[in-house]
């Protein structure tokens, strides 16, 4: 039996190997995705089975004889047990948010290859063991916040900066997240249509929740998706009819600025009435979409179209200026490495995990099949024509797009007419009028300057559920894709608002105590404006921006994010020290006193600083103005004298295009001024963040590592558990899945956490009613306040990631 397994692994491993081989030396010819998944599944597969299982064994010492914190603690509530399964799909759920799907696609203009290296390798060997790491330790610590716990483990400076960290990272994330929305459906009637459908659908979902079909969640659910669905071809009718066509045309900048009034009504509105309904429909299209463009890559296995090295590697890139090194590695932050699901890791999963094995699975698991998601993305995006992605990608009149993109010097492997069945080095070639027919077939009025890898996905998303329908409905997929990604994106937008609004104010109660009440209307509408008025700033500056805004927003999301993981790989080294320097509560045997157990979160940390910091400097200080924001600014200042009298000189003349052309002109190179002065401020204050951050861990490793600091952790009393079976093992056959599917249902939809809330409080509501009406309508009313209780508790903290 030991041979047949070391057999099974050694032929995993080749098959890897393979899979790695030809997407690193194949040239010439186009490479089929297959060997992409065939790399990803072996390296997840690897990855799991041997270095998670020995840190789960001999680095983190998991015992399922310690009582985990709903075994301790369980109160129907916050700390409940439940199914390893359930919790599993609750956990990727909370992590998988737009950004896995964005990076990818906007870093596939280095190449397939480097992206593909970085999410593979990296997931492996840092993010999966952020999570998990961070996971178990908030477990061990009754679930704590990550912020509480870098004030425990590391010092309260520390803490703090933290704090300051997650609102400053939460409020560029919203920033970027709602860009990606407005470049997508900005001159988009169709899409338009369709993702304005979702809030009356929203808020009839809300009200039926309320008042008629009480805390039937799933029950309303199913309606919901399935009005959403007519409204996707409810957008087919409105783009054909040239009167509605041209009510619902709408400029990147009002789209915008009516997303500025929406977060702050969804901020401030009761979350039963638009929140969570929305949020009920983005989970449930969320994890079918993904599941759907998972399925539909492995059956249509398209080849790649992008090279595996571009020449962009050199910092020419159209779509994200910058070295392959540090940026590609920024570009793509969740599915590779992302800070902020630290935030759901040490949140809401380490209160329902029933034995502390299960985090193996959860927190490392979890983390691989978001990974997976990143790959899914990045094949989509490659797949696509180069000239359709770079035209896409690349903000500005459709002349001068077609330009830039033909003259970038990017080559591709084109089918050859002359040999068939071979390939060509072609120079990239894209038209007007060949982006103008795609458009066309996507029911799009137009796809030229479509930047923040929304639209391109959603265009690559369509071409492969086209494949399987024959070619057909290539519309109508567009639309649902897009659809998908502005209702998944915009119910982020909203709950991370309303967080961001929660998080202001427990910090602003600190220095009056009236604006720490989140019951009273005035410090609502105050911090809800503060936090509206934070990343709708960077949102209207990104949309002014001639570039397109993401260019500059999403570098600094990117090291907004790894500046969040580096704090969280501070806090999980630390913790690791002082465990293996004595300072654990339980007996591992042989794994005390192993300091250099450390270096498993140490060496991501030292990475992902090179990163961030070498990122933040360039975006600073390079030379190149395209890259560098001084440069820029100093180039803007010094043009801004000629423009003036440029316009000054058109007026004199008289002719009314020249002097819109130089009036243009001047007002673009003032906002670009504006925005580098604001880049240059946002950046340097992350890198102060790091310097300091890692100074004072620096310091505290120090004194561990030399004895003047005894390696006390924080961790709440252990309570041992009687030799018993696990709660959970193996679901039985088919009927064991769809128990547990049924069950992941229900918890993500919330009605689990609702009867659990109704049964808790029921004796509390008990009035003895009169009469069998009377019953009803107290049974009735105990369900509601059930629902209510729980969407309060459940959108008070952060429930989602990126």
């Amino acid at each position: 039996m030991k041979s047949l397994f070391t057999f099974v692994w050694l032929l995993i491993a080749a098959l890897g190997a393979y899979g790695y081989w030809v997407i690193a030396f194949t040239r010439g010819e186009q490479v089929n995705s297959a060997y992409i998944l065939i790399a990803a599944l072996c390296t997840y597969a690897i990855g799991y089975r041997f270095y998670s299982k020995w840190i789960a064994a001999k680095v983190l010492a998991l015992d399922d004889r310690r009582a985990t914190p709903c075994e301790a603690h369980e109160d129907g509530k916050d700390f409940v047990r439940t199914n390893r399964w359930i919790v599993f799909g609750h956990h990727f759920a909370a992590i998988s948010g737009p950004g896995p799907l964005v990076g990818p696609v906007l870093a596939a203009q280095f190449g397939y290859l480097p992206g593909t290296l970085w999410i593979l390798i990296g997931v492996v060997l840092g993010g999966a063991i952020q999570d998990f790491v961070i996971l178990v330790a908030s477990m061990r610590r009754d679930g704590r916040s990550l912020a509480q716990m870098v004030r425990d483990e590391l010092n309260s400076s520390v803490g703090a900066l933290a704090l300051i960290a997650i609102l400053s990272i939460m409020i560029i994330l919203l920033a970027v997240l709602a860009l990606v929305v407005v470049n997508l459906l900005g001159e988009s009637p169709w899409g338009v249509f369709t993702v304005s459908a979702t809030l009356p659908i929203a808020l009839l979902m809300g009200t039926s929740l309320r008042f008629w079909r009480v805390g039937k969640v799933l029950e309303v659910s199913v309606v919901g998706v399935v009005l959403l669905l007519l409204a996707v071809w409810g957008g087919q009718f409105v783009q054909g009819h040239a009167e509605w066509s041209a009510r619902l045309t709408f400029s990147k900048l009002a789209i915008a600025e009516t997303i500025i009034v929406y977060g702050f009504a969804a901020s401030v509105l009761p979350v039963w009435l638009l929140l969570a309904p929305r949020d009920y429909l983005s989970t449930f299209m969320k994890l079918g979409t993904i599941l759907s463009l998972a399925i539909g890559v492995l059956i249509v296995l398209p080849n790649l179209k992008m090279p595996p090295i571009s020449r962009f590697v050199d910092g020419s890139g159209l779509v994200a200026p910058g070295t392959v090194f540090p940026f590609c590695f920024i570009t793509i932050a969740c599915g590779a490495i992302s800070g902020f699901h630290t935030l759901i890791s040490s949140g809401i999963t380490p209160k329902i995990i029933t034995r502390e094995r299960h985090c193996r699975s959860i927190g490392y698991g979890a983390m691989l099949l978001e990974s997976l998601v990143a790959i899914m993305a990045m094949i989509a995006a490659c797949t696509l024509d180069p000239g359709v992605y770079l035209s896409m990608n690349v903000a500005g009149p459709k002349a001068d797009v077609v330009r830039k993109v033909e003259a970038s010097g990017l080559t591709w492997f084109d089918k050859d007419p002359e040999r068939p069945g071979r390939f060509r080095e072609t120079p990239v070639r894209v038209s007007v009028e060949q982006m103008d027919a795609l458009a066309r077939e996507m029911g799009e009025t137009t796809l030229f300057g479509r930047t923040g890898g929304a639209a391109t996905l959603a265009v690559g998303m369509a071409q492969i559920f086209a494949r399987i329908t024959q070619g057909r409905w290539l519309d109508l997929w567009y639309h649902f894709a897009v659809m998908f990604e502005a209702l998944f994106i915009l119910t982020t937008l909203d709950a991370g608002t309303r967080v961001g609004r929660y998080l202001l104010q427990d910090s602003l109660g600190h220095l009056w105590k009236p604006l720490g009440s989140t019951r009273r209307l005035g410090p609502n509408l105050l911090a809800s404006l503060l936090v509206v008025g934070g990343w709708g700033f960077f949102l209207i500056a990104g949309v002014r921006d001639p570039d397109g805004g993401v260019k500059a927003l999403w570098p600094i999301f990117g090291i907004a994010n790894q500046l969040l993981a580096s704090i969280a790989l501070c806090l999980a080294t630390t913790v690791l020290l002082k465990t293996h320097l004595g300072g654990g509560q339980q007996d591992t045997g042989p794994a005390r006193l192993r300091p250099a157990f450390a270096l498993i979160t140490l060496v991501p940390l030292v990475w992902l600083l090179a990163v961030t910091v070498t990122a933040g400097w360039e975006k600073i200080f390079h030379d190149d103005p395209r890259i560098g924001f001084v440069a820029a600014a100093r180039g803007l200042e010094a043009k801004l004298p000629g423009l003036e009298k440029a316009l000054e000189s058109a007026r004199s003349g008289g002719d009314a295009s020249t002097i819109q052309a130089a009036t243009l002109a001047l007002k673009n190179a003032r906002t670009l001024l504006f925005n580098s002065r604001v880049d240059i401020v946002i950046t340097g204050a992350f890198l102060i963040l790091v310097v300091i951050v890692m100074f004072l861990a620096v310091l505290e490793w120090s004194r561990l590592l030399r004895g003047r600091r005894p390696p006390a952790m924080r961790e709440t009393e252990v309570l041992w558990l009687p030799n018993a079976p696990p709660l959970d093992g193996r679901p039985a056959a088919i009927a064991g899945l769809v128990a547990i599917g049924c069950g992941l249902a229900r918890e993500l939809s919330g009605e689990a956490a609702v009867d659990r809330a109704e049964a808790a409080n029921v004796p509390v509501l008990e009035c003895r009613p009169a009469g069998l009406s009377g019953e009803k309508e107290h049974a009735i009313d105990c369900r509601r306040r059930a629902y209510l209780i729980v969407l309060e508790e459940k959108y008070s903290k952060i429930n989602r990631c990126c």
